[in-house]
């Protein structure tokens, strides 16, 4: 078996399926990781949900912020953008059985045997694995809950609280908890986010760097998957940390990481037209 993991998809599905062909994926054998994302912006986001959901049992995916965006927009109430491509999944015949599976996709994934973790946004620099995999499943069980996922998805926008607090509760913790794991890129030593600078590692303000460039980091140790931050182009130089998503969507490359033996394929949607 092996196991490749996959940037951000949102939506382009040729450029996957090219990546697939290209290391002859074979779902009956291997497994596919992708760091969230799956939807928004590209032109085929209902093929890609069907594609996924159809060998599914070979997929493991997190959340990303569109994933949760899709459901806030078809479960919760909020309202579409203006660049969002989400309406055919809205109208589709089949979209509350792959909603249902959104839903149910975790924040984390954790491989303890080879000590890799998968997530879209990153860890904060103040958490411990194993306290992120234990808030991560605070947050899928309310998205899991047939009833409370709805108020969640109602009030899950915000940039706070932007500081952790262990006695945070409520709606504020949840929110908290997801804008970690789904959309934090640059933050504080001590995990303060900051959500306004969105482009490459030099525009980071001042008091904050990428998540992944604290030296005192709790998760150093572990090898982290991570996409959201298109601007990185796939390139991280922390070490045990992966950037994977190179901006696919925004005219870059799709990539994908054979991830025991470390090899980089990459496919853009330019090759694609």
């Amino acid at each position: 078996m092996t196991l490749y993991a996959v940037g951000d998809l949102q939506g382009c599905l040729d450029p996957l399926k090219c990546l697939l062909d290209e290391v002859r994926f074979d779902p009956a054998q291997d497994r596919l990781w992708l760091v969230g994302d799956l939807v928004n912006r590209g032109p085929q986001s209902l093929e890609t949900l069907r594609y996924l959901y159809a060998i599914r049992d070979s997929v493991v995916s997190v959340l990303g912020n569109h994933d949760l965006h899709l459901l806030a927009v078809a479960l919760g109430g909020a309202r579409l953008k203006k660049q969002d491509t989400l309406s055919d999944i809205l109208a589709a015949p089949d979209r509350d059985e792959l909603l249902s599976w959104l839903r149910h996709l975790p924040l984390i994934q954790h491989d303890a045997e080879r000590n890799c973790v998968l997530v879209h946004a990153g860890l904060p620099p103040q958490w411990t694995l194993t306290q992120a995999k234990s808030l991560a499943g605070e947050v899928e069980a309310v998205l899991r809950d047939d009833e409370a996922h709805v108020p969640f998805l109602e009030q899950m926008y915000g940039n706070e609280p932007a500081l952790w607090q262990d006695d945070l509760q409520g709606q504020e913790r949840l929110r908290l908890i997801t804008n970690y794991l789904t959309r934090m890129r640059f933050c504080s030593p001590e995990g303060r986010l900051e959500f306004k600078s969105k482009e490459g590692l030099d525009s980071a303000p001042a008091g904050f760097a990428p998540w992944f460039s604290h030296e005192h980091r709790l998760t150093r140790d572990v090898r982290i998957l991570f996409g959201h931050w298109a601007a990185l182009k796939g390139r991280c130089a922390a070490p045990n940390v992966e950037a994977l998503d190179s901006g696919c969507v925004w005219g870059g490359d799709m990539t994908l990481l054979d991830v025991d033996g470390n090899r980089r394929h990459l496919c853009s949607c330019k090759e694609k037209k």
